[in-house]
């Protein structure tokens, strides 16, 4: 049967045959015989989906958001809430998931919306504990656009608490990062907890 479907991806091919090498001897240590059919594939699968998981390391957050960096005068909060937000844990290269609510107040200058998720997949994307991820975010924002404050809320779940360890499945972790007006006036810190609280859909 002719095979129409083609997936193009974007990886190293030096380095999936790296990769790809060391999760066959993975797969033997763990007691697997990687030239059972199930798995003839799996170890340039893995490899590939690594790459693809920490792709973050290839990109440059903070050049991110000067490309789309526009001289405004508002003046106002700017939120963008809900971004979706997969990574690897680093100590146990387990994912842990959830969602960033972001926010700054220009001064003189915005970015586009979109840019602000771009930032945190970019940072997301490697391996990671989550309380360096959110104040990644906060510099990365604070550096680039210098706004009187930025606000970053991350919320999560750690599948290496959830799958291994204590087994808790239904616990969160929320950390949180702010710079200028968000760390100085309680208010203005006070509607960002509120509005991203908020369901205003």
């Amino acid at each position: 049967m002719e095979e129409n479907y083609c997936k193009e991806e974007h990886f190293s091919p030096e380095a999936i045959e790296r990769l790809s090498h060391h999760y066959r001897e993975i797969l033997t240590i763990l007691g697997e015989d990687p030239g059972r059919e199930g798995l003839l594939k799996t170890p340039e699968r893995v490899a590939k989906a690594m790459a693809f998981l920490t792709q973050g390391y290839h990109a440059d957050p903070k050049e991110i958001l000067l490309s789309a960096k526009f001289r405004e005068e508002y003046k106002q909060m700017v939120i963008v809430k809900d971004i979706e937000l997969y990574s690897l844990c680093e100590h146990h290269m387990l994912p842990f998931y959830g969602k960033a609510h972001v926010a700054y107040i220009p001064n003189g200058y915005i970015t586009g919306l979109s840019k602000i998720a771009r930032v945190v997949e970019a940072f997301a994307r490697r391996l990671q504990v989550q309380e360096r991820l959110t104040v990644q975010i906060r510099d990365c924002i604070q550096e680039a656009l210098n706004p009187m404050g930025v606000a970053v809320v991350i919320e999560a779940s750690h599948m290496c608490m959830q799958m291994r360890g204590v087994q808790k499945q239904n616990s969160a972790t929320t950390t949180s990062a702010f710079t200028g007006v968000f760390l100085s006036q309680m208010r203005t810190r006070e509607e960002f907890i509120h509005l991203i609280g908020s369901r205003l859909r």
